[in-house]
């Protein structure tokens, strides 16, 4: 699809309005003065002239301020941008809209979507934007603020359906999650707002995460999954460590030539040892008084 043109940013400077308030004020003085002067008829045209021509003057004062822009317009013509700062002044005829181009934090709701592997989430960003091109802003789209939010939501959505929300069951995946990823998804999350923003003439300073969680209706069945997850991870860790104990033992018992044990009595000691060491609870010693052929 071909796209529009865009609208290219005009820099134009203004004088500074200091002497044009200088010299409004002395044609409206000058103007007063020949009117209640009674001078006759041609004096009280002229200074009814120098009054109007001294309003039309002051009329083209205005003021910006730090990180603010004018956008001038003459009858619906886009003549250009002032950038400067303090009392300007310019054609009266010009149309002064004005424009901030200070940093924005855009807050965004919390949308339900699904992630990749499709489970419901909710998820939330915090967007810090600016008007990079004024005229873009301005001219390029309707309410640059309104685009701005309507990108932000659709690009979270779209982020959010690009990644799974964490590893689920393949622990040993490299693909990046919105969990355990932040940093590449912040990168991909500022690339996509810069992507959608670009037409608006608007930059991307920073944007992540601020909400990131499953659904309510799904939540405590996820939160059971993970528990139980942890809970296999841990006795996996446990029982590998038992093992390599047991090992250990025997075989130090019989480097040492400390016992002799054959098959059925090293099958006992390995299967005391690992209810010992993989037991949740204090075990009690028993004292075998007799064999184990007896």
């Amino acid at each position: 699809m071909q796209q529009s043109p865009r609208t290219q940013e005009v820099e134009r400077t203004s004088p500074s309005g200091y002497l044009w308030v200088a010299i409004g004020i002395a044609l409206v003085a000058a103007g007063i003065f020949l009117v209640v002067r009674p001078m006759g008829l041609p004096f009280l045209a002229l200074g009814i002239v120098l009054i109007v021509l001294g309003a039309f003057t002051l009329a083209g004062l205005y003021m910006l301020q730090p990180n603010e822009a004018a956008i001038l317009l003459l009858f619906g013509e886009y003549v250009g941008t002032d950038r400067s700062e303090g009392l300007r002044w310019a054609n009266p005829f010009y149309k002064k809209q004005k424009i901030s181009l200070r940093s924005h934090n855009l807050m965004s709701e919390r949308l339900k979507v699904n992630d990749k592997r499709g489970n419901p989430i909710e998820i939330a960003a915090a967007i810090v934007w600016r008007v990079r091109n004024t005229a873009q802003a301005v001219f390029d789209v309707e309410d640059y603020d309104e685009y701005v939010r309507v990108q932000a939501e659709a690009a979270v959505r779209h982020l959010a359906s690009s990644y799974n929300y964490d590893e689920g069951e393949d622990e040993h995946s490299t693909e990046p999650t919105l969990r355990a990823s932040q940093d590449k998804v912040t990168q991909a999350l500022i690339r996509e707002l810069a992507d959608r923003l670009d037409q608006a003439g608007i930059s991307v300073e920073d944007a992540k995460l601020t909400h990131l969680a499953y659904a309510p209706e799904i939540a405590q069945v996820m939160l059971r999954r993970q528990q139980a997850e942890a809970i296999i991870a841990a006795r996996s860790k446990i029982v590998h460590g038992a093992v390599s104990m047991v090992e250990m033992a025997l075989k130090g018992l019989s480097e040492r030539d400390i016992v002799h044990l054959d098959d059925e009595r090293r099958a006992a000691m390995v299967s005391n040892l690992l209810v010992v060491l993989c037991s949740e609870n204090d075990t009690q010693p028993v004292i075998n008084t007799g064999t184990l052929y007896q």
